[in-house]
């Protein structure tokens, strides 16, 4: 490093993984790709090493020693050093059952084994960047909604409310269009990065989530038939 310049901090991605060859494969790609890897083999020594290390993402395996994801997922969500930590669930499990189930829990996204290097990489990249703070305080009023870019913090009738980075991008993209419809294809491509159709029912976990958030106001995300979805337009946004 020369004087004066200093280093990129690369971003800290924890693995929590109880097979070492996947573990170490993982680990591979992502120091491969400017990251930094850290590995924990069950759920006990996963949750430690996320509290010690307060990582940017989580790599969480369900099918682990000790504690089992959705267990470690919960206590992740509980303590206010990771509850904000962006987390793609890992597993071999393709039912669509697990899948939405782990959806519904929070995590930001999924990844059934065996998956290529390539994609874990793509889908590591979206998320973080759904997660990215705006450098200043940026805030955007939408009626009763308001979002502060650079916390990540989201209000509603002034009273805060927890989005994961995920709800909070999605929630703020439909909000900037109010009153526009907004298809399923674009709603996938800007807030998760692809727009495959078979991620549909990602979309849909993720609306029936900040829908149920939005309490009373659930109202305010319309469905729009064939299309996708619409935030209704409030008297000031």
């Amino acid at each position: 490093m020369e004087d004066g310049i200093l280093e990129p901090i690369m971003q800290k991605i924890l693995i929590v993984e109880d097979e070492p060859d996947v573990a170490e494969l993982v680990a591979f790609n992502l120091n491969r790709s400017g990251y930094t890897a850290i590995i924990a083999h069950d759920g006990l020594s996963g949750l430690d090493t996320a509290w010690a290390e307060e990582p940017d993402l989580i790599l969480l395996d369900l099918m682990l020693p000790g504690k089992d994801g959705f267990s470690v997922f919960k206590e992740l969500r509980r303590d206010t050093r990771t509850s904000r930590t962006p987390v793609i669930m890992l597993t071999a499990r393709a039912q669509t059952e697990d899948r939405i189930q782990g959806l519904e829990a929070g995590a930001d996204d999924y990844l059934t084994k065996p998956f290529s290097p390539k994609e874990l990489i793509l889908r590591v990249q979206s998320v973080l960047r759904r997660s990215e703070k705006t450098p200043g305080k940026v805030t955007f009023d939408c009626g009763p909604l308001r979002f502060d870019k650079n916390s990540l913090k989201f209000f509603l009738a002034n009273q805060e409310v927890d989005l994961t980075a995920t709800e909070f991008k999605l929630l703020l993209y439909l909000s900037e269009r109010a009153g526009t419809p907004q298809t399923r294809h674009d709603l996938l491509r800007h807030v998760w990065g692809y727009s495959d159709d078979v991620h549909s029912r990602t979309l849909d976990t993720h609306m029936k989530r900040v829908r149920k958030k939005l309490g009373d106001q659930a109202g305010m995300v319309e469905t729009v038939r064939g299309v996708g979805y619409c935030l209704r337009q409030p008297d000031q946004c």
